[in-house]
């Protein structure tokens, strides 16, 4: 047994799954406390399923706590970031291209050390010890607990990264330390940012776990808690801890996990209508398409792994503005029950329109029968164009694609979509993010540059991946249970050696007792 928790900007979801069987779910209103939202959904699951908390196996929650932090610029602990790289990498320092607020922000630290590897391993400069213990000291003094470790080409060769570390936690025992090659790929500023965005959430993080491990313990559930990760898979509540921006874009993620298993196929388009925005994905082999580019995050480039979805300003709450007609971006979010007009509010929504038109039965018809059929008529033509935009966007190719429709905004995807050979809108679609987060195994990633001029190619990949399923294991995964699912290989023309780049994913389910 299994509860699924997706917090989403308007509603929060749960849903109780025995196996592959859902059993009970249900949609709350979204709190400016999240966690207060996440306790009123575990109550209303627990009183309509009657489940007795005790057989629970685990909880899994997808949050957008840590995604709210950066891009609202709240809540960011201040942090100093050890590049290894000298005497290359001096052009470009580290947070060199952060917006000004946000590097104002986490303090803007940073420290420039001999080290680093060319791309098969070999070092840039030698390792200095002391160098490290010097940073170290200065970053104590200044008080600054949360530090960000990076070195060229580190996910080629951890040794620097992990040398460093071990001098720091000597000499600040209890700070907490992000290492770039646990988080990002192969380019270094791209994961030298990702590594500084986690070392500043991870105040955050403790807390936030601690406040859903509360949250539980105060219904008496004793399974264990899972955190939804932004490639479809889970970590367990210390992994979570540690690596909280693997958090990023989890709530999309959940939704086309979760519309992969309502519809059963593999390979589609998915689009996700919430109350505040529209997410459209692409499916490939279950899991979301991975983003080829780096993704900018509250204005940061970023390279870990991260979905590869459009967001557009269309939900169930979105504001419907008359002169000159505009649908979103604009939204009542999660106090639409109280400003929609059909829920007696003064604010036109797009579900007021779905429901005068007679697409949908929600709140009151009586309070939307005077809008002109004309003006219906209208948004929804503008929003199929918004639709239709979206999807084609995505599509890599003209061939017509299943489309899978979720959320609980769907009502007002009521026509067909162009470039769709069917439209699938499946039972429970209203919380398959809630589904997705459930459902969700357990995962683990490597991506690395390899000289197959020193091994066969079968050897590179055989390394490759078996470091992926190393991580997917210390991340809470049953190691008799793992499968890859994912490879792929960029020959590397520019690098001599005949390099390789090599990107492996695997999946295993939950270890018992984890």
């Amino acid at each position: 047994m299994r509860i699924g928790i997706d917090v989403g900007g308007t509603n929060t979801d749960a849903v109780l799954m025995d196996g592959q069987q859902i059993i009970a779910s249900t949609k709350t209103p979204t709190t400016p406390n999240v966690s207060d939202g996440i306790i009123a959904a575990l109550k209303n699951l627990v009183a309509d399923s009657g489940v007795d908390v005790a057989t629970l196996d685990g909880v899994m929650i997808g949050t957008t706590h840590f995604t709210n932090a950066v891009v609202e610029r709240r809540r960011l602990q201040t942090t100093a970031c050890i590049r290894l790289g000298l005497p290359a990498t001096v052009c470009l320092p580290p947070m060199v291209d952060w917006p000004d607020d946000l590097r104002e922000v986490v303090g803007g630290h940073y420290y420039m050390a001999h080290g680093g590897h060319e791309f098969d391993g070999r070092e840039i400069s030698a390792f200095e010890p002391a160098e490290i213990r010097q940073f170290a000291e200065d970053i104590g003094r200044r008080g600054i607990n949360a530090i960000a470790i990076s070195s060229v080409f580190s996910p080629v060769n951890v040794s620097f990264e992990e040398r460093a570390a071990a001098i720091v936690r000597e000499v600040l025992p209890d700070a907490h330390i992000t290492l770039s090659s646990t988080i990002g790929r192969i380019g270094l500023l791209e994961r030298e940012n990702a590594a500084i965005m986690n070392a500043c959430l991870r105040e955050l993080a403790i807390k936030t776990v601690g406040g859903f491990k509360a949250a539980l313990a105060e219904l008496k559930i004793t399974a264990p808690f899972y955190i939804s990760q932004n490639d479809g898979t889970l970590m367990n509540a210390d992994f979570a801890t540690d690596h909280p921006v693997l958090t990023f874009a989890s709530g999309p993620t959940n939704s086309m996990r979760g519309a992969a298993f309502l519809s059963g196929l593999k390979d589609a388009i998915v689009i996700d209508v919430g109350g505040t925005t529209t997410d459209v994905g692409v499916l490939q082999h279950g899991f979301p398409r991975v983003a080829a580019l780096a993704v900018s995050i509250g204005g940061v480039r970023t390279n870990f792994r991260m979905p590869d979805t459009l967001s557009i300003g269309l939900g169930g709450g979105s504001l419907v503005v008359l002169d000159p007609l505009k649908v979103g971006p604009q939204s009542v979010g999660y106090e639409i029950t109280s400003k929609a007009l059909v829920f007696g509010g003064d604010v036109l929504t797009t579900t007021d329109i779905a429901v005068a038109g007679g697409k949908a039965d929600v709140g009151d018809a009586a309070k939307v029968a005077h809008i002109d059929k004309a003006l219906i008529s209208a948004v929804e033509d503008r929003i199929e164009e918004m639709v239709n935009i979206a999807v084609d966007r995505m599509k890599t190719s003209a061939a017509l694609v299943p489309v899978v429709v979720v959320g609980g905004g769907s009502i007002l995807i009521q026509r067909q979509v162009s470039g769709a050979s069917e439209i699938i809108k499946p039972g429970h679609f209203a919380v398959a993010n809630a589904i997705g987060a459930a459902i969700a195994q357990i995962g683990g990633e490597t991506d690395r540059i390899f000289s197959l001029a020193e091994m066969t190619r079968e050897k590179a990949l055989e390394l490759a991946k078996q470091e992926a399923s190393d991580r997917a294991v210390a991340a809470g995964a049953d190691a008799r249970s793992i499968e890859i699912v994912e490879v792929e290989e960029v020959p590397l023309a520019y690098l001599p050696g005949n390099a390789t780049r090599i990107m492996v994913k695997a999946v295993g389910d939950l270890a018992a007792g984890r």
